[in-house]
């Protein structure tokens, strides 16, 4: 546990700072809180804009009141996450980081503390969010039947979702997971692929089976595979099916034209839950092709039993420079559509793709 041990109160001349003590009974939890070399205190320190230093088992915080009290919480939060014996990584303290960011400028409603929020458990471990987006995703998975995941590379929309899947699975709540993708090349001209039909479509699948190899052992993975409880096949395998008991994830949904969308949430049986995921800023159709994803949020949104989490560059949870070139390409897009629409000639409508 930690304590509060001394708090100074703001000084005349700098009414609006703080200094907060914190002491930790464990020194060896303290030791994985500071992280190598202290990397995460340095990481704390430069992403929460306050001073942090640390003797013994103490570690004390100065700077603004609103910092101090943020990172009095993101310190707390996981320490607290270690004493429940899960390990914290650097992604761990850049999430702590991304939702004071959030409470600090407000454009979020408050949400519960990271260490409060509840996470998806598999037999390897829990998942827990990393962004206020996340929060609302994982909250969605646990609720609803069908859930569009919608946002930029690096998000979460998938591995989340595989997360959901692996959970239910392991807990009897569904029979099998069904993971599907589009096999649309991204801009590429790959022409012909040797071997059989597993070898060709592999690699359009290879980010399915990454997520999966995260959430269950290698041997398990492979007993699952071949016992038909887990199934990783293209989009194009889908039709005529009815999915029942089953948790069926469509991945990178903006490359489906709208009769493949259509034909993929008409599989939908008793018992079953669906996650749709994309990326509405990288559509690999061949012009002129509307994405099925586009078409789908157009038609559905607002349906009873459907909901849509929309993830932005605030929930890129990759490195950061992830974040930053995103933002990057939405200024640009932005930019360019506001010069389209100034040459636009009068009464002329530009169509969505």
């Amino acid at each position: 546990m930690t304590q509060i041990i001394a708090t100074s109160a703001p000084r005349a001349a700098a009414a609006d700072s703080k200094a907060v003590t914190l002491q930790f009974d464990d020194n060896v939890l303290l030791a994985l809180l500071l992280g190598d070399h202290d990397r995460h205190l340095v990481r704390l320190q430069q992403g929460l804009g306050v001073r942090l230093s640390c003797r013994g088992n103490r570690v004390a915080i100065a700077g603004d009141v609103g910092r101090v009290e943020l990172a009095q919480t993101a310190l707390t939060e996981l320490y607290r996450r270690l004493e429940r014996g899960e390990p914290i990584s650097s992604g761990d303290v850049d999430a702590a980081i991304r939702m004071s960011a959030v409470r600090m400028t407000e454009l979020e409603d408050p949400r519960l503390p990271l260490a409060d929020v509840p996470a998806i458990r598999t037999k390897r471990g829990a998942v827990g969010p990393r962004s206020p987006g996340q929060v609302r995703y994982m909250e969605m998975l646990a609720k609803h039947e069908m859930v569009f995941g919608i946002g930029p590379a690096g998000t979460g929309k998938t591995y989340l979702a595989v997360a959901q899947a692996v959970a239910m699975l392991q807990a009897g709540k569904v029979d099998r997971i069904v993971l599907s993708r589009p096999a649309v090349e991204a801009g590429e001209r790959l022409g012909f692929l040797p071997g059989d039909m597993k070898e060709k479509v592999d690699p359009y699948l290879r980010p399915l089976y990454d997520a999966l190899g995260d959430m269950l052992p290698g041997d398990q993975m492979t007993r699952r595979m071949a016992a038909g409880e887990i199934e990783v096949a293209p989009l194009a395998f889908m039709r005529g099916r009815t999915l029942a008991h089953a948790f069926v994830i469509l991945d990178e949904a903006q490359n489906t034209t709208p009769m493949q969308m259509k034909m993929f949430l008409t599989r939908m049986g008793e018992g079953s839950h669906m996650v749709i995921t994309g990326d509405l800023s990288q559509v690999d159709l061949p012009p002129g092709v509307r994405s099925g994803l586009k078409d789908a949020l157009d038609t559905l949104e607002g349906v009873p039993g459907i909901v849509v989490n929309r993830f932005d560059r605030n929930d890129v949870v990759r490195h950061p420079l992830v974040g930053r070139i995103v933002e990057a390409y939405d200024a640009r897009s932005a930019a360019e559509k506001d010069t389209s629409a100034r040459h636009q000639p009068p009464g002329v409508t530009a169509q969505n793709g």
